[in-house]
């Protein structure tokens, strides 16, 4: 099965400026049906090391800086890694240097494979805890599993709400219908506080009839993501967060993990070739706005993130219209956790589409058929047979990239369409929709 495997040193920023990826070997022997692995580290406050895991195969999972320790196994793994056999052979556990002080980082990495019957180590997980006469190394099964299994057992009993709020009824194609979405969430597979079906309660509570689940550089959440869309009554689209120090970009589909250590023009040809989408998140916001250059350009673009805080300021529509006029425009919430961020659907994607299924809104996405608002029940502007439809919008001004147009006047609005983005706009000047 292998022994338990210890690596210590100090990381200093002469490391960092080397490689942002360091690999730490694990020699797994035949018969484990677990390996539990541990990183300590001490530092000024700020520092982080991302954690992560390559078995023989690939890419076995990733908790960033959420997490200092993880299992994986056959039976479960920690929210972020992928569950399945332990192969024999040599692991690598990777440390992402992400925040390095100037006096360096001591660390020590460990790392234990450990043999159970299936059932025995399924008890121990189901359990929490190690039983009565489980090894040493039991114990650390069930520990390092304790918190992906109360995850998963909250996220069981997390109750289907008894109603939601009632859809908005916006003119669409014969045959479509707009939906409300949210592009950019997270969860405890990653550094969100909520299970996947704890998010997909409270989309429903939100009046969303879709989210991305986004988590950074994993796809851990992808299996469950069916099971809980057809339970809650919410579209749950797989999605991974590709995150580095120089950027993020939102990936969208079930097409597999992209990896994150390759430049970025990699990931949207990966992307492209399984058919997938990808959009560049958050652009414009402080230390982890884009700095990846490329030269072909993603189709989408987050343009309406929640830290557009002051939208009286066109700071996202510049960048948008610097960097590719012809990207379709997207928003997210980036939802983590209740006090902290945005409401999810805050903003709110509008997607016009067939049928309210993953492969339909990928679709719509991809045709452009989108609009963006400040929330599900406000002002929203649209496209229809060549014309701008502007709903709840009486008030607003409709401008257009080269200045206002006119004032709305009414509740359901159509006016001529011209070229280019159109957005409506407060008498203060905040823009609360916008349409490509």
């Amino acid at each position: 099965m292998g022994t338990l495997t210890r690596h210590t040193g100090t990381f200093t920023l002469e490391d960092r400026i080397a490689s942002p990826w360091h690999y730490f070997p694990v020699e797994v022997g035949p018969g484990a049906s677990a390996l539990r692995v541990e990183l300590t580290y001490q530092g000024a406050a700020g520092t982080v090391l991302d954690l992560g895991c390559f078995d023989p195969a690939g890419f076995r999972g990733w908790s960033g800086g959420a997490r200092s320790s993880f299992v994986v196994s056959a039976v479960g793994a920690t929210p972020g890694y992928l569950p399945g056999p332990v192969p024999a052979g040599l692991w690598q556990v990777v440390l992402g240097l992400h925040l390095v002080p100037p006096d360096g980082i001591p660390f020590e990495v460990t790392a234990e494979p450990v043999g159970m019957r299936g059932e025995a180590l399924a008890g121990e997980l189901a359990s929490g805890g190690a039983g009565g006469g489980a090894s040493r190394a039991a114990g650390w099964v069930a520990d390092g599993v304790a918190g992906w299994v109360a995850g998963r057992v909250a996220g069981e009993r997390a109750s289907v709400p008894a109603s939601r709020p009632a859809r908005r009824d916006l003119p669409a194609a014969p045959g479509h219908r707009w939906l409300a979405g949210d592009l950019h969430a997270h969860t405890v597979h990653s550094d969100g506080a909520l299970s996947v079906a704890e998010l997909a309660a409270y989309a429903v509570r939100q009046g969303l009839d879709f989210v991305a689940v986004t988590d950074h550089n994993t796809v851990s959440h992808h299996a469950c993501l069916p099971l809980v869309s057809s339970r809650y009554g919410v579209t749950l689209i797989p999605g991974q967060e590709v995150t580095t120090a120089g950027g993020h970009a939102g990936v969208l589909g079930d097409i597999g993990w992209i990896d994150f250590r390759a430049p970025a023009p990699d990931w949207l040809t990966a992307t492209e070739a399984r058919g997938g989408l990808m959009s560049v998140n958050h652009p414009f916001a402080g230390h982890v706005s884009w700095l990846h250059p490329m030269e072909r350009k993603p189709p989408l673009l987050e343009v309406w993130h929640w830290s557009w805080l002051d939208t009286t300021w066109t700071t996202p529509l510049s960048w948008w219209q610097a960097w590719d006029p012809s990207a379709i425009p997207v928003g997210g919430s980036d939802w983590h956790r209740p006090g902290s961020d945005a409401p999810l659907g805050t903003p709110t994607t509008w997607v016009e589409c067939e049928e309210p299924s993953a492969a339909a809104i990928l679709a719509g996405l991809r045709a452009g058929r989108v609009a963006i608002s400040a929330s599900r029940d406000g002002a929203v502007l649209l496209r229809r047979d060549g014309a701008l439809v502007a709903a709840a919008a009486d008030g607003l001004t409709l401008v257009s990239a080269e200045g206002p147009r006119r004032r709305v006047t009414g509740d359901l609005v159509t006016v001529p369409a011209e070229a280019g983005y159109h957005r409506l706009v407060t008498p203060a000047g905040a823009t609360v929709a916008l349409t490509p």
